[in-house]
């Protein structure tokens, strides 16, 4: 087994780059951001599972820890073929969860920025239901960074965000407290609106990426009509975006020196220790894990102040 994550690929905080894996399913290219990624390893034996989900192989338990396999090219509905034990098992950890990822190679670890990352065409990636989170050109290649949460989700439910959590706030009086959102997924944006809505919130601008919440950010600094409080109040914030990321954008807002008292609330499914580190040292105010949505709303309330009790 191949530990990935240490410190010899550890990137600096705020740089908006980030480190793709690239491995292939049938020759195909693909992409998985190194910050989800645990370890890799060779095939294994697999233990099968009863009345599993069709895409999960079983399990296997490589030291102390019972992982589940999902097999990657079925689920992605490549034709079957016979497995080696030359095919490679990608051991994830993000939303809270160790999972494995049955692919059949892995060729090497390419240093981008966000910049060289483009956001798939709708009309061919189908949009928020894709699997593409986003297409790099490395090396004259082509490679198409897949949407990992978006897998482990349908897989799994209960890894996904809980909007019921959110239920408990919905009878709260509403407000137009300003809550500036950058996320790169559709719908999670929209599960993260509706949430704050539902909470009370009425006051939501959402932007897809972090460039695209800087350059809100900047026009609603330079529009001083208004006291800052009353244009914006808080950003949430994904870290991995397309052109600019999280953490980028954190380090512009914190080294600003109008915008740095904004409240920024790291909301992601990579928030573990490290990352938590990296958050902290770029200055966000409250760090949290994608699928708790119903503590990131209890976040936003003590950052703005709000107190309905």
């Amino acid at each position: 087994m191949t530990e990935v994550r240490n410190t010899d690929i550890l990137l600096e905080s705020g740089t908006n780059e980030l480190e793709i894996m690239e491995f292939t399913i049938d020759e195909k290219r693909f992409g998985i951001n190194v910050a989800k990624v645990k370890e890799i390893q060779q095939y294994t034996r697999i233990n099968p599972m009863p009345n599993s989900n069709p895409y999960v192989e079983g399990v296997f338990r490589p030291r102390d820890i019972v992982i589940t396999v999902i097999n990657l090219p079925k689920y992605m509905n490549f034709m079957e073929r016979p497995t080696t034990d030359r095919d490679i098992l990608i051991i994830t950890n993000f939303n809270k969860m160790v999972t494995a990822f049955h692919v059949h190679t892995i060729e090497e670890i390419h240093r981008i920025s966000w910049e060289e990352i483009e956001k798939p065409d709708a009309a061919i990636y189908g949009g928020q239901e894709g699997l593409a989170t986003g297409i790099a050109k490395v090396d004259g290649k082509l490679i198409t960074i897949i949407d990992f949460e978006k897998i482990l989700a349908e897989i799994s439910p209960a890894s996904g965000i809980q909007v019921s959590e959110v239920a408990v706030y919905a009878d709260r009086p509403r407000n137009k407290i300003p809550v500036l959102i950058a996320e790169d997924s559709a719908l999670l944006e929209k599960l993260i609106v509706d949430s704050l809505t539902t909470a009370g919130y009425t006051n939501i601008m959402a932007t897809s990426n972090g460039k695209e919440a800087w350059d809100k950010l900047t026009a609603l600094k330079e529009n001083d009509s208004l006291p800052l409080d009353e244009r914006i109040c808080c950003v949430i914030t994904d870290i991995e975006m397309p052109l600019m990321d999280g953490h980028r954008l954190t380090k512009l807002i914190k080294s600003d020196p109008v915008l740095k008292v904004l409240p920024i609330v790291i909301f992601s499914s990579l928030i573990d220790d490290e990352m938590y580190s990296k958050g902290l040292e770029l200055g966000a105010d409250a760090q949290i894990s994608k699928p708790e949505i119903g503590m990131l709303v209890g976040l936003v309330d003590n950052l703005v102040n709000v107190n309905y009790r």
